[in-house]
């Protein structure tokens, strides 16, 4: 019926430590600061960070009028569930989104991966089994500006160098 399976992936290098990067994909009240893409803001209802734990997210758009919801006409919510944590290296999460709309339907693998690089860490995120109503366009802008949120996070709240 629908496509064959597809894979967004997205990275970036960011000048903070990798413990430091990997600490705001566990962490609530960071990752509803940075994850969320340009145009959006998002809250969390649970987050239980660990194997088998599991959270839901609702992503408010700033402008329905550009992008219409998934759950609302100008919302998107998120359940999700931590399929594998490996502490400082990778978060891997398999995510639903709640709609009638068969497009969104299916569950997307979310891996979240950090790695010291010469320049602070890399992250490389990768998502498998994208839904066909998610355009490939589309993710590959909101996967890049939750990766410039991400950096600017840590980044900006890293202490100054002595």
């Amino acid at each position: 019926m629908g496509a064959m399976p597809r894979t967004d992936a997205a990275s970036r290098v960011i000048a903070a430590t990798p413990d430091r990067v990997y600490a705001a994909f566990v962490d609530p009240e960071a990752l509803a600061v940075w994850l969320p893409p340009e145009g959006m803001s998002g809250r969390f209802e649970r987050f239980d960070a660990r194997p088998g734990g599991s959270y839901r997210l609702t992503l408010t758009y700033a402008d329905a009028s550009r992008a219409p919801g998934k759950a609302t006409a100008d919302s998107d919510v998120v359940e999700a569930r931590f399929v594998d944590i490996v502490p400082g290296v990778r978060v891997v999460q398999a995510v639903d989104f709640v709609s009638d709309d068969p497009a969104y339907a299916g569950t997307m693998i979310m891996t979240w991966e950090v790695a010291a690089d010469v320049e602070g860490t890399k992250v490389e995120i990768r998502a498998d089994d994208v839904p066909d109503g998610i355009s490939a366009a589309d993710h590959a802008v909101g996967l890049a500006s939750s990766l410039a949120n991400l950096a600017a996070y840590v980044t900006r709240e890293a202490p100054a160098p002595e």
